[in-house]
């Protein structure tokens, strides 16, 4: 079955741990990454800083991410490797085709992330509605803006 979407690259990884400035002092401090931004939300129980590995077209986000409260849901700390994004080039036709492969989201659908990104998740287990999962990764799906799904047309182009 030919599919309606490309998976583009790497676009982040977040990191989760009891305290976001222990976090800093490693990969901004120690590694050089750059912070770009900040997000916090009570809902999602996350206290994040979003920096930046590279520049341009090829940066990847790297998230930096405490809870909010260390008792409550989601416990963004616990694996310290909280999730992997990866860019994709149609969100929405990416999504219905994956669900029509058995492949179980989590709650919230598409929506908007913290970078400003449309996105939304692949649950790290699968069940018996939709048995298809992460196996045991969070994974999150990322809407490619315009200049990133050139660059890998580009790319593709010049590979072949």
């Amino acid at each position: 079955m030919d599919k309606p979407f490309r998976i583009l690259g790497l676009q982040q990884i977040a990191i989760g741990g009891a305290d976001k400035e222990r976090l800093r002092a490693l990969w901004v401090d120690l590694l050089g990454l750059t912070v770009t931004g900040s997000f916090r939300s009570e809902p999602e129980n996350v206290d994040e800083d979003i920096c930046a590995l590279g520049s341009g077209v090829s940066a990847v986000e790297v998230d930096l991410m405490q809870p909010i409260d260390a008792d409550k849901k989601p416990a963004v700390h616990q694996t310290p490797l909280n999730h992997v994004g990866l860019w994709v080039d149609d969100l929405p036709a990416a999504v219905a085709w994956m669900s029509a492969s058995g492949v179980r989201f989590a709650p919230g659908g598409i929506r908007r992330g913290a970078a400003g990104h449309d996105i939304c998740f692949i649950h790290p287990k699968g069940n018996d509605e939709f048995p298809r999962g992460g196996e045991g990764v969070l994974i999150e799906l990322v809407q490619a803006p315009a200049d990133v799904i050139a660059a890998a047309a580009r790319h593709a182009a010049t590979a072949s």
